[in-house]
């Protein structure tokens, strides 16, 4: 790792290609997840390169540095269960799983990334034995004390081991918003394929490189989501370890993503039609070729001028604009469209975590949503676009007395 903290990644971590073509380049870019304390404001910030390769043989899109996961992860801010919606998704999830797969009080579920345990709680509720893994200490931590048992490590193979001697073998194993975050996936795999019992159940989602080209959800590309992921480079990887994937979902999370069922070669499970449904459409949209990825390229161009415009046009104007919402893709936008204190006086956070911080790169304050009613701007610009029909509900009281919305993506629009 270069300063032990990023280093270059030269092959396709799906298919081990190495004629790799870069296709996005966002320049250099923080860690979208490393918020600053107001001391830290003083010291250096380190930055990392933010560009996106193309592999033309299995059609993986990955990115060209991997920052070291200690550094991404280990301190991680971001809590799933603050997002009522999320909190809805998870506990439907579970309850699809268990129908699905038949599970029952004797099953084990693990869930890898397991966060606050957000998943794992609908789970425990219906019965199953639950594990989670994830590498936040302090989430992990907190996850333990509420009754959601979670170890605070990496998932490898020694891990699975020591998984099987206390607890047995899965049934299922989840990895939901997971996979496109692990730079080393092999080990990932492997530690999966030998936890799971003959019949068990790899179940992955993400979001889904369909949705990501056609909604212009470029802000998705930071440094924790190495892959960007359709099911034609999966099931390439898949084969590599006597893996298939025997069915696929869509789902409406993160703005669009799949969710994948993975069996061992050997096991009964039979392989449905949607998978290959998914890969002739895939065809059919040109994910596997080149020129597909250098258009959106200058999609995003087009975006960063009309939203630097409108956003221009209305400080002219003497607005007031804050932003709502700072999740990781935020920091995307506001570093590479170089949206700072000069255009958004502040932004608003419901997760406590990230308030009286300020944002990587931009240096933003981020303060509790109560800050609205008090400040009374003329513009809140919606950063976490996914949640943008539920924020602008809430906010009811805001549009009442004139407030509008500016919604980043696909193109900007004001509401």
């Amino acid at each position: 790792m270069k300063n032990g903290l990023y280093k270059k990644f030269a092959h396709c971590r799906f298919c081990l290609n190495k004629n790799l073509k870069q296709v996005i380049d966002l320049g250099s870019q923080p860690a979208a997840n490393a918020f600053l304390t107001k001391k830290q404001l003083k010291g250096k910030e380190p930055f990392f390169p933010l560009k996106v390769n193309f592999c033309s043989k299995c059609g993986q899109l990955q990115l060209t540095h991997i920052v070291s996961p200690d550094y991404l992860f280990r301190n991680y801010v971001y809590v799933s269960s603050t997002s009522p919606v999320f909190v809805a998704h998870f506990e439907q999830y579970a309850k699809s799983v268990y129908k699905k797969i038949k599970l029952d009080s004797e099953s084990l579920v693990v869930d890898i990334g397991s966060n606050d345990g957000i998943l794992l709680k609908p789970f425990k509720k219906l019965g199953v034995k639950i594990l989670g893994i994830d590498p936040a200490r302090k989430i992990a931590k907190e996850a333990t004390k509420n009754g959601i048992l979670t170890i605070p490590e990496y998932f490898d193979q020694g891990l699975a081991n020591r998984i099987i001697k206390k607890w047995g073998f899965a049934d299922v194993i989840t990895a939901n918003n997971v996979f496109a975050h692990v730079p080393y996936i092999d080990e990932l795999i492997l530690a999966a394929k030998k936890l799971l019992n003959s019949e068990g159940v790899l179940i992955i989602e993400v979001p889904y490189l369909v949705d990501f080209l056609q909604k212009n959800l470029f802000d998705t590309i930071y440094h924790e989501h190495v892959s960007y992921l359709s099911i034609r480079p999966l099931v390439t990887l898949f084969n590599r370890f006597n893996m298939t994937i025997f069915d696929v979902e869509e789902t409406d999370s993160h703005g669009g993503s799949i969710r994948v069922f993975v069996k061992k070669n050997k096991s009964k499970r039979k392989v449905k039609e949607t998978v290959e449904n998914f890969i002739k459409n895939e065809k059919a949209l040109g994910l596997g070729k080149l020129h597909t990825y250098q258009k959106f390229a200058k999609k995003i161009e087009q975006n960063k001028i009309d939203l630097n415009k409108l956003l221009k046009k209305l400080r002219s104007q003497g607005k007031n604009i804050i932003g709502y919402g700072a999740p990781a893709k935020g920091n995307t936008l506001l570093n590479y469209f170089n949206i700072g204190t000069q255009v958004l006086d502040y932004i608003v956070e419901d997760s406590q975590y990230k308030q009286g911080l300020f944002t990587p790169g931009m240096h933003i304050p981020v303060v509790s949503p109560k800050e609205i009613s008090e400040t009374n701007p003329d513009f809140i610009f919606i950063l976490a676009w996914n949640f943008a029909k539920p924020i602008m509900k809430k906010l009811e009281q805001f549009k009442s007395r004139g407030g509008r919305f500016i919604v980043p993506v696909p193109t900007p629009k004001i509401y």
